[in-house]
């Protein structure tokens, strides 16, 4: 009986710690979405003139992009990229914008 209470108390923690943690990364998502509108709707990017070839198609990585312009222009325009780990403006440092 005592395992059965223990268990339960457990998974009890466990959910409750996933509800947090995922409430935690929707605010997360949801501020970085306001200044990053905010930021692509106050400024131009830095992308040169032929960023014309690249779109918002949902890819968020840098091992998703084949150039240091195309993350430049990810990083610009486009919402919920994890190309700047350290938010110094410059993305895939480690491999593309060396």
């Amino acid at each position: 009986m005592n395992r059965i209470i223990v268990i339960l108390v457990v998974l009890g923690l466990g959910w409750y710690g996933n509800q947090k943690y995922r409430t935690h990364q929707q605010e997360l998502l949801s501020d970085t979405s306001e200044t990053t509108t905010e930021y692509v709707a106050s400024s131009e990017p830095d992308v040169p003139s032929n960023s014309s070839q690249f779109k918002c198609d949902g890819r968020t990585h840098c091992s998703q992009m084949t150039s240091c312009e195309e993350a430049t222009f990810f990083i610009n325009n486009c919402l919920g990229t994890k190309m700047d780990g350290n938010n110094d403006g410059i993305p895939c440092e480690r491999q593309w914008c060396q």
